[in-house]
């Protein structure tokens, strides 16, 4: 394997580390301050996940800010870490199988257009900058 390619790897994986332990802390926090059945901690994570990303996107890919040699490390490993689609989808799941259906459709359609608008207000900031 060449050089370049390991040492990307290696900064997605440390990435990934540091997004995955991030979002266990924030679940940990959220978990003392809320205990409903809404997954208020994924949804965090998402929506923050995909503002950070949208933002980093542009800073990288449009305005040249960060170098591309960050991109591994920020967005494919401490942001993709970070956020969920597995947990959020599991998530959803269990709340249909425990027959809470509109909670379920209210965490797919918050994640989903809390997503896209997070991911919508980073590209808008970053392209502001």
């Amino acid at each position: 394997m060449e050089n370049y390619k390991v040492g990307q790897l290696l900064a997605i994986a440390c990435g990934g580390a540091l997004g995955a332990v991030s979002r266990f802390g924030l679940q940990q926090w959220i978990s003392t301050l809320y205990n409903g059945r809404f997954p208020v901690a994924i949804f965090l994570a998402n929506s923050l996940g995909s503002l950070c990303l949208g933002l980093v996107y542009v800073l990288i890919t449009e305005k040249g800010m960060l170098p591309e040699t960050w991109r591994p490390f920020i967005m494919i490993g401490l942001l993709g870490a970070f956020t969920t689609f597995s947990t959020f989808s599991l998530d959803s799941l269990r709340l249909m199988e425990q027959g809470y259906w509109m909670l379920a459709l209210s965490n797919i359609i918050a994640n989903v257009a809390f997503g896209l608008f997070g991911a919508f207000v980073g590209m808008s900031v970053g392209r502001w900058l």
